[in-house]
């Protein structure tokens, strides 16, 4: 007796689930002409209701492939994993959400350091991070900093900053006089104050000529321990002297003028200022006016000085009297103080 009753609940089982698959067929042969009518193309194309719609007959109905033609099962496995992917991305930000981002402010600072220390590795500027008060690990640093191409080197910028003090540049310039002779200036400023150390005119320059303006404008032992210079055939002949005096030479490299940019301003001053305004008539006329504009020169303000100027003046304030101009190179310039009337 036991054995017909399960027989008969097995029959009934079955005829109920062969006709659930039944619907199951049918469900997913009608909602594939129901995305044909829908869109009416060649390779329809899903949304995201039809994608969850397969994934889940996929979970419920083992022989869903069988009825597949509007896509290949291939494809509804791979909806499938891309849904796993979002859903438990979700569940893990709510729970969990991770490392705190870095803030850009952070960020830009890392780089800025980075930038301007070379020499700074992920340890030094995590250190001064977090003098600054900020709490961030060294291993975001290390991912933020810039990564130099060459190895850690200090620029031309940096170098006479360094040693301004006692580095002195010098530089040929020519100025043409009335009956178009070339005459030659050779000029010797210092970095530490833009001061002009020496000058001199020539018309046929040498480089014992060269040697010789050195000689006069460094008597004794006030030699600077720099001379920074570009590579005119002068003051390259005068190499083996220069090391005589004790001087190491930086020469600047083919074509590059602004790494000797004190200097080359200077000249620029000159012209600008001077002799663009002036018809020279001889040597000596050059070497007065010349005289008279280096004067100026060193009395006027200068940006690279904070606007102080290279012979330090001090503040004069108007208890001192009234303001008086004093005419320079012809009234081209003028300087400005105050005496006591």
């Amino acid at each position: 007796m036991p054995s017909i009753l399960t027989l008969i609940v097995s029959t009934i089982t079955d005829s109920f689930k062969s006709r659930a698959l039944l619907q199951l067929e049918n469900l997913a042969l009608r909602h594939q002409v129901n995305i044909l009518r829908r869109q009416k193309r060649k390779r329809p194309i899903l949304n995201r209701w039809d994608r969850v719609f397969w994934i889940w007959l996929s979970r419920v109905w083992p022989n869903w492939k069988s009825t597949l033609v509007i896509v290949k099962p291939a494809t509804v496995v791979k909806w499938h994993q891309a849904g796993f992917k979002i859903f438990w991305r979700w569940r893990s930000h709510k729970k969990r959400p991770g490392r705190p981002c870095v803030p850009k402010e952070v960020r830009d600072l890392i780089k800025r350091m980075s930038q301007e220390n070379p020499l700074w590795g992920a340890p030094r500027i995590h250190g001064e991070l977090l003098k600054l008060g900020y709490d961030v690990g060294e291993t975001s640093v290390a991912k933020y900093m810039v990564k130099h191409e060459k190895p850690p080197s200090q620029t031309w910028k940096t170098f006479p900053e360094n040693h301004a003090d006692q580095i002195v540049a010098m530089d040929f310039f020519t100025v043409p006089t009335i009956f178009f002779q070339v005459l030659h200036v050779l000029i010797l400023i210092d970095h530490e104050r833009r001061r002009i150390v020496h000058f001199n005119v020539t018309t046929n320059p040498t480089s014992r000529w060269v040697i010789q303006q050195i000689r006069e404008a460094f008597p004794w032992d006030s030699a600077p321990r720099y001379l920074l210079h570009d590579r005119d055939p002068l003051f390259m002949a005068s190499q083996s002297s220069f090391k005589k005096m004790g001087i190491e030479t930086v020469i600047t490299a083919p074509g590059s003028p602004w790494q000797n940019a004190v200097a080359e301003r200077m000249v620029g001053s000159c012209r600008r200022e001077c002799f663009d305004h002036i018809v020279v008539l001889n040597e000596e006329h050059l070497r007065q006016r010349l005289g008279e504009y280096v004067d100026y020169y060193h009395q006027r303000t200068h940006l690279g000085l904070d606007k102080d100027s290279p012979i330090h003046r001090d503040v004069q304030s108007s208890e001192l009297g009234k303001i008086v101009a004093f005419p320079i190179l012809g009234g081209l310039h003028h300087c400005y103080e105050r005496v006591a009337a």
